[in-house]
């Protein structure tokens, strides 16, 4: 009985030690922030006529909704945002940021609203932009 009583006090203590071990292994442990800018991203804002005949209809179809696409093709990566419908005109997009990190491609945009005192419209408009940047394989990170 008492070489039983030893047997699970082992068992447990064996136990207790292992699972110690395991969580100083991965607690302790130096990580490079993944999103540490490698540098900017040289772009050009693609206006609709250039863009390529399959990307403009997938912006066609998404452009109801909020949308996050890429698409690439031999003249480099396109990245495009859109920000669903919008009640009225006067709308633009800001890129404020497009750069490399060590495995990823980060686009931060910002939706700008109408000017006070714009004349806008009483139609809905469908806002996107679509940058042209050169082309790699990394994914992208919209934010």
């Amino acid at each position: 009985m008492r070489n039983r009583l030893n047997g699970k006090i082992l068992l447990v203590a064996g136990l207790f030690m292992w699972a110690f071990v395991v969580r100083m292994l991965t607690g302790c442990s130096v990580q490079k922030n993944e999103q540490d800018k490698v540098r900017d991203l040289e772009f050009a804002v693609v206006g609709e006529a250039e863009l390529p005949q399959e990307l403009k209809s997938l912006v066609e179809e998404k452009k109801a909704a909020d949308f996050r696409l890429t698409y690439s093709n031999d003249q480099g990566l396109y990245i495009a945002v859109g920000y669903g419908e919008q009640a009225t005109g006067g709308y633009s997009i800001a890129v404020r940021e497009l750069y490399l990190t060590e495995n990823s491609i980060v686009v931060d945009t910002e939706l700008l609203g109408p000017e006070k005192g714009e004349e806008v419209g009483v139609e809905k408009s469908y806002p996107y932009i679509v940058v042209r940047t050169e082309y790699l394989e990394n994914p992208v990170i919209f934010q």
